[in-house]
């Protein structure tokens, strides 16, 4: 018999969130009188209740976080563990397959597939998971061997670095699951071919949420002067080479970044192709007192935005960022301009591009707005899964 699980009991009227499918409890909705925090270990199930009494659903919680309990189930009695797990995940699994016709995808998007805490992406027979909350932590064994179990897996390698484990109070670590990874893998994606750093990558060694916006902005670029700044591995340089692009010049802070971007373009398409190695503000402002134009400038920046505080900072980097890009593009050119910063909304980042042409005495016209792809899922309850955001506008110098 499975044993009663604990009480976590909420503040009178902070239940309306869950009631309509929220997953998170934040510790100062918790009733601490009746049901201390500091009684539960890091990570520990709880029946999640309102104020009355009555069941909400189940939970995992850490009352080190300030977000102290995920919902797992809307069922009063469904911890997490290899059963959830499996149905989770063999759900995510199916929606993949229906959507993408080739095993390369993220496979778990974490609050999108009602999985807190768990992101895993797949590259054929091998997958990079993360792991970012304390309850999750506790069944990491279990992940791995339903994963290894359902795909056929050869290795899992485990990309558990990033700094919101800390404020779970989890070490940041990169290590081996099972098997042998290996130190890069092939990712197929719209008929592209592409070779992405697993281990010494960036996030989980690939961005899949760009996917869709990578195929709208390539419709763009035959016969184009392409920039694709930010570049990382260059997936949209590479999308618009296959394309037709006439040339693409990748930029990118990052040494290796540019070197990856150049041997996936010369792998996918025989355009003329260049890289500048730089900081992106300084460099793209170079290329413009250079005289360089293009008819597509794509930009993709990492998040500037990181958490509620640094909105006016970031803000204003978004702001010089769009400008300088809108100075490189050619006039009846296009601007591809992106964010995956949480906290900057669409409509705020489209401000960005309604001040950034403005100022640099432009129009532009919207004519594709983009988010992350079918393999990220939006939870309708939280905004905070639709974090992506893409416009591509015309700009028009008369």
């Amino acid at each position: 018999m499975t044993p009663e699980l604990k009480k976590l009991q909420l503040r009178r009227g902070e239940d309306r969130r869950l009631r309509v499918g929220h997953l998170w409890v934040f510790s100062n909705e918790v009733d601490v009188a009746r049901t201390p925090l500091k009684d539960f270990a890091p990570g520990e199930a709880a029946c999640v209740v309102d104020a009355g009494g009555r069941p909400l659903g189940t939970a995992y919680v850490n009352p080190a976080s300030l977000i102290c309990a995920r919902m797992v189930s809307r069922k009063p009695d469904a911890p997490l563990g290899p059963d959830l797990l499996r149905r989770r995940l063999t759900d995510a699994l199916a929606l993949r397959e229906r959507l993408i016709g080739v095993p390369f995808y993220r496979l778990c998007f974490g609050e999108g597939d009602f999985l807190p805490g768990l992101v895993v992406d797949r590259y054929g027979d091998v997958a990079a998971a993360q792991i970012t909350t304390a309850g999750m932590e506790m069944h990491r064994d279990d992940i791995a061997s339903v994963l290894q179990d359902m795909l056929g897996l050869s290795a899992l390698l485990w990309r558990n670095d990033t700094a919101s484990r800390e404020l779970e109070g989890l070490p940041r670590i990169v290590e081996t699951a099972f098997g042998a990874v290996p130190e890069t893998v092939t990712v197929e994606e719209s008929g592209a071919r592409f070779t992405a750093p697993l281990a010494s990558g960036q996030k989980t060694g690939w961005f899949y949420d760009q996917r869709c916006n990578r195929i709208e902005a390539a419709r763009f670029a035959q016969g184009a002067r392409v920039l694709d700044a930010f570049c990382y591995l260059g997936s949209f340089g590479v999308m618009a080479a296959r394309a037709g692009a006439a040339a693409v010049t990748f930029l990118d802070a990052s040494r290796p970044a540019l070197d990856a971007a150049l041997a996936n373009a010369a792998a996918n398409a025989t355009c003329e192709t260049d890289a500048v190695h730089g900081d992106a503000l300084d460099t793209l402002a170079t290329l413009r007192d250079e005289g360089r134009r293009f008819e597509v400038v794509c930009i993709d920046p990492p998040a500037f935005i990181k958490r509620r505080k640094d909105v006016k900072q970031g803000l204003a980097a978004y702001q010089r960022v769009n400008e300088l890009a809108i100075d490189l593009v050619a006039d009846g050119g296009v601007l591809v301009t992106c964010s995956c910063s949480q906290h900057l909304d669409r409509d705020a980042l489209r401000r960005v591009l309604l001040h950034a042409a403005g100022r640099r005495r432009t129009q532009a016209q919207i004519v594709f707005q983009g988010h992350q792809g079918p393999d990220h899922p939006v939870h309708p309850a939280m905004p905070e899964t639709d974090y992506l955001k893409c416009f591509i506008a015309r700009v028009s110098r008369a």
